[in-house]
């Protein structure tokens, strides 16, 4: 939970570099927290809740991926990619599943060594 709320509070911090558990922690949590929410919605026969959790940990997922792309040695920008049809998802997955950068690159140091 403490890798989910490291990347809320870097709510909308598109710089440096993130490492591959803090990114897959955040993910995993948020995807548990929009099922929850989900089943909340199904009960109370609303859409409102898990919409507005949604919006409120988008730029956070952008950001965070942003981050975790500069980790690879990539900018941001590769995330754009993802909007061509099935390659464009399959290779910025690929990105973001490679390990890091060792030591620093042109995005700060490597995250691994501060830890």
């Amino acid at each position: 939970m403490d890798w989910f709320l490291l990347a809320l509070k870097k709510y909308a911090d598109f710089t440096g570099r993130s490492r591959r558990k803090e990114y897959w922690m955040f993910l995993l949590f948020n995807v548990l927290i929009a099922v929850g929410l989900g089943i909340v919605d199904g009960i109370l026969g609303t859409v409102f809740i898990g919409g507005l959790f949604a919006l409120a940990t988008l730029i956070p997922g952008i950001s965070c991926a942003a981050r975790r792309l500069h980790d690879t040695g990539r900018s941001g920008w590769w995330l754009l990619i993802s909007f061509v049809p099935l390659v464009g998802v399959l290779v910025v997955i690929y990105f973001l599943v490679l390990d890091s950068d060792a030591g620093d690159n042109a995005y700060g140091p490597n995250p691994k060594a501060a830890m």
